[in-house]
């Protein structure tokens, strides 16, 4: 990808999205009886310049969904596809199907019916609208029709934790364009969880805690940080844009690193390009349960507002991003990005017994991020760049977890009495568009070696590490490897370090499980990028996301797995690298009733990308206790 100003990239406007609306309009697109489901700008491209905005369009009213790309600049529509829902699947779930569901219900009388058994009345009772999935050999009427799944949670007053209080055995199908109930499925009465599920409530947080100290972060010269144009970042030897999606949330381009006075590229571009949530219960109440957050539900859209001492602490700048409504009408999200620099610990550190040396430097991040609600989930996406060139992931989940009241032992977890919650995981899968001072790429595979004693090896202390180039795609669809090590090394082949090396980054996973779903089921033909730590394919425009762009009911037919059925050669490249990372949750008694946050990610880091040490010249820390004195103290040496 060629480089571009850092003015390509700026963020989606409140007035882009009224001429992309206007241009809607007048080009016969959009009528009283359309939803647009997505809109969101398309990334620059060298070969089309100026902006573009693509709209996913549906009909309330009749399931004709469109895919529309407009030029802004020319004022006019690029391309407009109609799209067959039997074949790609749905549009993203609609904001206002989740009202549509309970509105559908409150009056039909086999819900009513349903619930009497109970002793219920639809009043008493919410409805977690879910996407349904994809079972063409149980449910092939489904095909090409747009229907949600719902189950139902009794709620006793306006502040009740609904959550507490699964109606279990009951699981109803609805056909969110014909309004009406498609299915209705009463496996069996279940009684309703009594356990208190209200976590701000004295009864069961106990006095609040008078322990707690202040912690004051300050920064009176204010942060190390510059913005411009609204998203454009210089901090420290970093730059960056910053860029915001309604479907993927944070998207961040053209990181570079200046190294002694020359900008060196690493990604193009970096962002968590789908989400899922498989669920592992085999009940027919919940075996259909998987969520792909991002694709179905757009995790941008659901972004919060976040606030000062709650969300983000310390000296922080916010950038408010802009999506759209089902109607057109620009949504901005006030404070939805988070941006501050913090303390990181120690970035290195000797006390030299022959010299008398004594040096210590303080390491710090810049920290981006977000926060989304997903119905009862809620997930923090937080971008982090070190001073020494690392860059970090990691996503933080917390909320309430997904409960049921027939939970069995070998699939769920028991939370309180008479209430479970099922087995599940939360599978992120990142897109890093490498672009290694701007050259191609060549991904390594490395691994530690063990080597047995040997005339070589006579004292058998010996181990070394093992390096194979993944030439192709389909070569490059590896899983992780723990118990070797297993990391994967991105070079740029064309350009070498003062060594003579290639320059290089290195993806560390974590090494956790992938999708644990079955080969051949229905949630690893649609969610096959998640079954694999691993891929890598030729960078091509209209690869977006590993589950293909129409997700919601989507069987399977377009993503990763497909791209790489020619197997192109990747080596020498330019690439997008697909890295897979899970939490795998067996929820605990301590998640009830709110789950403190787990956390997942990855790493990369220079590998041979600098000459040396990149942070020789961050300064001795002088501010704080031992450091206030000065260096000739011995506290915090300069190494001079």
């Amino acid at each position: 990808m060629p480089t571009t100003t850092a003015t390509d990239f700026t963020l989606l406007s409140e007035a882009e999205v009224a001429a992309a609306k206007d241009l809607l309009v007048s080009n016969q697109l959009f009528t009283e009886n359309t939803r647009i489901a997505y809109m969101g700008l398309e990334d620059p491209r060298a070969d089309r310049p100026g902006r573009f905005v693509r709209v996913m369009l549906m009909d309330k009213l009749a399931d004709s969904p469109k895919d529309v790309v407009l030029d802004l600049g020319a004022q006019g529509v690029h391309s407009s596809v109609d799209l067959d829902p039997a074949k790609v699947g749905q549009m993203p779930v609609l904001l206002e199907e989740f009202e549509k569901v309970e509105s559908i219900l409150i009056d039909d009388p086999q819900w009513a019916a349903a619930l009497a058994k109970r002793g219920l009345k639809p009043e008493q009772v919410r409805v977690a609208p879910l996407s349904a999935g994809v079972y063409d050999d149980e449910y092939p009427q489904e095909s090409g029709r747009r229907i949600l799944r719902g189950l139902a949670f009794r709620q006793d007053f306006a502040e009740d934790s609904a959550w507490a209080h699964p109606v279990d055995g009951l699981v109803v199908y609805i056909d969110t364009i014909a309004g009406k109930i498609d299915q209705l499925l009463d496996l069996g009465i279940v009684p309703v969880p009594e356990t208190h599920g209200n976590y701000t409530d004295p009864e069961l947080t106990g006095p609040v805690r008078t322990t707690q100290k202040p912690i004051e972060i300050t920064q009176p010269e204010g942060p190390s940080f510059t913005v411009s144009a609204g998203n454009h970042v210089e901090w420290e030897k970093w730059s960056l844009d910053i860029g915001f999606d309604m479907r993927e949330g944070l998207v961040l381009y053209n990181i570079a690193f200046n190294d002694k006075g020359v900008e060196r590229r690493i990604l193009d571009r970096a962002s968590i390009a789908e989400m899922v949530v498989p669920y592992g219960d085999p009940s027919p109440v919940r075996s259909w349960q998987n969520y792909f957050d991002t694709g179905e539900y757009l995790i941008g859209r659901l972004a919060n507002s976040l606030e000062l001492g709650c969300d983000c602490l310390g000296e922080i700048h916010y950038i408010s991003p802009v999506v759209t409504d089902a109607d057109g009408n620009a949504q901005k999200i006030a404070n939805g990005i988070c941006m501050h620099e913090e303390d990181a610990s120690i970035l290195s550190k000797h006390a030299d017994d022959w010299s008398g040396v004594k040096y210590t430097r303080r390491n710090r991040r810049l920290v981006i991020s977000f926060f989304t609600t997903v119905g009862n989930y809620d997930y923090g996406f937080y971008w982090y760049l070190y001073l020494d060139g690392t860059i970090e992931f990691e996503a933080k989940a917390t909320g309430i977890v997904f409960t049921s009241a027939m939970g069995d032992e070998r699939f769920s977890s028991e939370m309180a009495p008479g209430l479970t919650a099922p087995f599940h995981q939360h599978i992120f899968g990142a897109r890093l568009d490498f672009a290694l001072d701007g050259g191609p790429s060549r991904v390594i595979e490395e691994e530690a070696v063990r080597l047995p004693i040997s005339k070589e090896n006579p004292r058998g202390n010996a181990f070394t590490r093992s390096h194979t180039v993944l030439a192709t795609e389909k070569q490059a669809v590896r899983d992780n490897n723990p118990t070797a090590g297993r990391t994967w090394v991105v070079t740029n082949p064309e350009k070498t370090n003062y060594l003579g090396k290639p320059v290089g980054y290195k993806l560390m996973s974590q090494g956790l499980p992938t999708l644990l779903a079955a080969e051949g089921s229905s949630i690893h033909r649609r969610a096959e990028f998640a079954s694999k730590a691993l891929w890598v394919t030729k960078r091509e425009d209209g690869q977006r996301y590993p589950t293909g762009d129409f997700v919601n009911q989507n069987p399977g037919v377009d993503g990763i797995g497909s791209w790489i059925e020619d197997d192109k050669n990747i080596d020498g490249e330019q690439i997008s690298l697909w890295h897979t990372f899970a939490l795998t949750h067996f929820p605990r008694t301590e998640d009830w009733p709110m789950m403190p946050v787990d956390k997942v990610g990855f790493t990369i880091r220079p590998e041979g990308f600098f000459d040396r040490s990149p942070v020789l010249d961050v300064p001795a820390p002088v501010q704080h206790g031992c450091c206030a004195t000065t260096e000739s103290d011995g506290c915090c040496g300069s190494g001079d």
